[in-house]
């Protein structure tokens, strides 16, 4: 062997000690290669292989209807039907399970102690369930993308007591309460969650009670979606308990023609032509969107109204600007509250109550 050689040897060695010419790690593959996808076709049974899925993998749905309620409390988990030719889940023949006992269709839920964390459900339709479409209760980083919920009994798609969500590119109608319906709990008195910045967007909203009920939160985004035909359109909710509702964000939402009639409940009038109702929220901005052709003589009727809540809670010190409201009744813009520090600007509109803010 030369010299030169023998230098070769002695480099190649070298590096090879070092770690300087070691090949990539090959963990993300290994990570990747992990994750199962567990498939579905009609007739068979959806939850039983959610049960048998680990964390991080995906349980596809073949197109067709599936009749049964599904429970998810794996995390990570993503449960998605065919972007080809639709996938409908359905009420089974007899209920089992918590989940269709309760009426609902899909539920993903966690425990106080342990949120599901990272469930996915996605290109699915969930059709006329008792209560809920979607119901998630303790989950942190849902996604909801992409499924239609309708003519569900109560809500279509529906969340309590949960952080950091997503529900984007859904259209949920003709639904009995609210097509969407997000809140801090259901079955208790508390205040306002901050739910870390939960964002619904690019939604579909028709044919629904109220479009979209955001109830006792704090922290979420509103942005992108369309809302026409229900009797309200969106509804931010609050009342007196501490923290408030609010330090939200309503923009460049279309609301137009939510002129279905729905007669009065112990709680509210009767709904009929409302677009974006504030009632005992604070902090919040209602900004760039189009607000059309709501037309109603119920209290809560018009394009953008502040109202207080049934418990008689203020909206305050809420801003309400570069709106485009046209062509709502009884009022474009209408303050129906006596709370401090709400600010309208920059909206075009052509009445409002009290006169003057257009």
């Amino acid at each position: 062997m030369t010299k030169r050689q023998i230098a070769l040897v002695a480099c190649a060695v070298a590096a090879a000690t070092t770690g300087l010419g070691a090949a990539p790690p090959i963990v993300p593959e290994a990570a990747s290669a992990s994750r199962t996808v567990h498939r579905v076709k009609p007739g068979e049974s959806i939850q039983r292989a959610v049960d048998a899925a680990r964390p991080g993998d995906s349980v596809v749905l073949s197109p067709g209807t599936y009749r049964e309620s599904v429970t998810i409390t794996t995390p990570n988990l993503t449960l998605r039907g065919s972007s080809a030719s639709p996938t409908v889940i359905v009420p089974g023949k007899a209920a089992s399970g918590a989940c269709a006992v309760a009426g609902h269709g899909v539920c993903v839920t966690g425990t106080a102690q342990r949120p599901v964390e990272g469930v996915t459900v996605r290109t699915l339709t969930l059709r006329n369930f008792a209560r809920n479409g979607l119901w998630a209760s303790r989950t942190d980083r849902l996604t909801v993308r992409g499924v239609t919920a309708e003519k569900n009994g109560n809500w279509g798609i529906a969340q309590e007591r949960s952080v950091r969500s997503v529900l984007s590119h859904n259209t949920a109608r003709d639904n009995g309460d609210a097509g969407l319906f997000v809140s801090n709990t259901t079955d208790t008195e508390e205040g306002a969650v901050d739910t870390g910045g939960t964002e619904i967007s690019h939604n579909r909203l028709s044919g629904n009670r109220i479009g979209l009920t955001v109830r006792r939160l704090r922290n979420v985004t509103v942005d992108h979606n369309e809302a026409t035909g229900n009797c309200a359109a969106v509804f931010v909710v609050g009342d007196e308990s501490t923290p408030r509702a609010g330090a939200m964000r309503l923009r460049h939402n279309h609301v137009h023609a939510n002129n279905k009639y729905c007669p009065k409940t112990p709680r509210l009038p009767f709904l009929q032509g409302s677009g974006i109702v504030l009632t005992g929220a604070e902090e919040t901005l209602v900004a760039d969107n189009r607000v059309e052709d709501n037309k109603g003589t119920s209290p809560l009727s018009g394009g953008i109204v502040l109202f207080k809540s049934f418990v008689g809670a203020l909206n305050e010190r809420n801003e309400i600007r570069d709106n485009v409201v046209l062509r709502n009744g009884t009022a474009d813009l209408a303050d129906r509250d006596t709370g401090a520090g709400n600010s309208f600007r920059g909206n075009t509109c052509g009445v409002s109550e009290p006169a003057g803010m257009c």
